[in-house]
């Protein structure tokens, strides 16, 4: 599988052999890479030159992944919906859960396999470049549900005419739900119909993404009345809404 030049991904990783060698395995299978050794230098390169992912460690000299997640996040315009990919800590489920939270795509546990970190470095970017849950036609008339409005060819979310934030992935877990509103889907059901990594039996991360899609959609995320959660079976997207 090839890919376009145009394909920046930026590294900030303070072991520069690991990024090195991260680098000449990326650049072979088409991407450009770039690298920054701190948080400060990574913010930095990002504002210079928008990259299509940023691959984030979370040990960072000056400071942590995640504060860097965080401050990509509240920068303006598209550099705020940059994909993340984090790599942490091996044997660290936390680190992934805030990892998430703060709106990082993914994660890797370090060591990792170059093949697998190429792996889910398309499977984001697949998901940045189309909504996978739903049907690929365009023209298709947005989703609306009283104040919340869908739509899926600009990839866009409003609430009362308030653009939502969430992250390229986020957005597809909704329209997944959305297109089948009044249905009681499974946590494996969302995540196959994203076509997304399969996930562990107690892998949390899909609550974590619900948790930050409702922080985003609904007027009360503690009482939520758009996302519902199914005890013991999954989440139903509610059909009347205000």
């Amino acid at each position: 599988m090839t890919v376009t030049p145009a394909q920046h991904l930026l590294m900030i990783e303070d072991d520069a052999r690991l990024a090195g060698m991260v680098a000449e395995y990326l650049q072979r299978s088409g991407y450009s890479v770039a690298h920054a050794g701190d948080g400060a230098a990574g913010l930095a390169a990002v504002q210079q030159r928008l990259p299509d992912l940023v691959i984030l460690d979370l040990m960072l000299p000056d400071t942590d992944g995640l504060d860097v997640c965080r401050r990509l996040r509240a920068l303006p315009g598209e550099a705020a919906r940059v994909p993340v990919l984090m790599l942490t800590a091996k044997g660290d489920p936390m680190d992934r859960i805030i990892g998430l939270e703060m709106g990082a795509d993914d994660y890797l546990p370090k060591p990792f396999e170059p093949r697998e970190l190429l792996a889910r470095i398309r499977a984001v970017l697949r998901r940045r470049d189309g909504p996978l849950g739903a049907s690929a036609v365009p023209g298709q008339p947005p989703l609306r549900f009283g104040s919340l409005d869908i739509d899926r060819d600009a990839r866009s979310v409003t609430v009362h005419g308030r653009p939502c934030d969430i992250t390229a992935h986020q957005f597809d877990l909704l329209v997944v739900l959305a297109e089948r509103a009044g249905r009681v889907l499974s946590r494996d059901q969302i995540m196959e119909a994203v076509r997304g990594r399969e996930l562990e039996a107690f892998d949390r991360s899909i609550d974590v993404h619900m948790g930050r899609i409702r922080h985003a959609i609904e007027d009360d995320p503690k009482a939520p009345r758009r996302i519902l959660t199914v005890r013991g079976v999954g989440y139903v997207f509610a059909k009347q809404q205000d």
